[in-house]
């Protein structure tokens, strides 16, 4: 019997496991905290620590998803590995409400074992393999350093945290970019990424399915309490409408694509890591926040429509799209100009926000993703003209 737990690459579409998917539904709450928060704390302050906290756990939840690409799930060390990183993210998850609070170092302590924890298994998992025991190392280097960070900005208060978490944030984000490069261990080259395009693309396009379940959820729960006016009515409508956009848009003719252009491509890695890496975050950020849009348009369908009622319902559904863009740039290196034409019509949608109702304006911001994804499907393009 093979001891190896990685998964045995015979060119077949990498299955994604029973327990990757049990994985996942700690993320389920993660995103729905942060769609609370934000909705709580609807300022400039409170948009910025929503976003790093999208950040931090579509990195812990991205860079589990990388080695899951490598690990085989069904053995049985690695099963274990991933319930612990489970635990570690449900404790994530709990201390979000309050991470810039009296649970920040709870978030902190958290978010580094996920980061660190996760590569030291693979450090054991790996020790057969030259190559990738020595990129690990590598990401081991840069994780220990922003966790430095995290725990620093865990241990500190309101500003002085929020700098410090912000440098952690910037480690991150910005260490693949840089392959990873550490003196005396020289960087990463994303050729030696062996990566299975099928299976990270599932992975992701579950994450997403997560998010969007996220805003079905508070769009019926919202819903539930209120009187069922003619207007709430609508405002559900057109809440769910936005989420059957936003899917149609995401799992289009090019989702299929991109993930066979990944398979094919002389250098794999360095294209999931554009794709798959950083683009989806922006895709993430926008369903949660048109998640807090479509709950003030139920909350409230009529009368002026406030500034901060008008970033989040145009800029949820603005950030889709822009993301969408990007990642299909990022793979077909090609700019989608109905995904460009869609984003300049969001945009322009702030011109009528003095005009309008909330309700109207999530109307509108609805009916510029379904025409989208309406002109996409009409195109009938091939997928690498997508």
């Amino acid at each position: 019997m093979s001891t190896s737990l990685l998964r045995s690459r015979d060119g077949h579409h990498a299955r994604v496991g029973f327990v990757e998917l049990f994985f996942d539904l700690v993320f389920v709450f993660a995103v729905t905290q942060i769609s609370h928060t934000l909705l709580a704390h609807l300022t400039p302050l409170g948009a910025l620590q929503a976003a790093m906290m999208a950040a931090a756990v579509w990195w812990a939840w991205i860079y589990t998803s990388w080695v899951t690409n490598w690990l085989d799930p069904e053995r049985a060390p690695v099963r274990i590995a991933l319930f612990v990183l489970m635990g570690a993210g449900l404790l994530l998850s709990t201390s979000l409400p309050e991470a810039f609070g009296e649970k920040g170092l709870w978030f902190a302590v958290a978010f580094a074992s996920i980061q660190v924890g996760r590569t030291l298994f693979m450090l054991w998992a790996v020790r057969h393999d030259p190559m990738l025991r020595r990129n690990f190392l590598r990401i081991l280097c840069w994780s220990s350093l922003a966790g430095v960070f995290w725990i620093a900005g865990g241990l500190s208060e309101a500003q002085t945290r929020l700098g410090l978490w912000l440098a952690a944030l910037g480690i991150e984000y910005v260490s693949p970019a840089l392959s990873f490069r550490v003196p005396g261990l020289g960087k990463a080259v994303t050729a030696d990424w062996t990566v299975e395009g099928g299976h990270i693309a599932e992975r992701v396009g579950l994450f997403v399915i997560i998010c969007l379940g996220e805003s079905v959820l508070v769009t019926g729960a919202t819903f539930s309490e209120l009187t069922w006016t003619t207007e709430v009515v609508q405002a559900a409508v057109v809440a769910f409408l936005g989420t059957l956009a936003m899917w149609w848009l995401y799992f289009s003719a090019s989702h299929e694509a991109a993930s066979d252009v990944i398979a094919g491509a002389d250098d794999p890695g360095k294209l999931a890591r554009r794709a798959y890496t950083y683009c989806p975050i922006l895709i993430v950020a926008g369903i949660i926040v048109t998640a807090v849009g479509d709950e003030l348009s139920l909350m409230h369908p009529t009368g002026h429509v406030a500034a901060e009622a008008a970033a989040v319902l145009i800029g949820g559904p603005l950030l889709f799209m822009i993301g969408g863009l990007l990642a299909r740039l990022a793979v077909f290196e090609r700019w989608a100009v109905t995904r460009l034409v869609g984003a300049v019509a969001l945009a322009a949608l702030w011109l009528v926000v003095p005009l309008t109702t909330p309700l109207g304006l999530a109307a509108m911001t609805t009916g510029v993703m379904l025409a989208v994804a309406a002109w996409e499907t009409w195109q009938k393009a091939p997928a690498s003209d997508a």
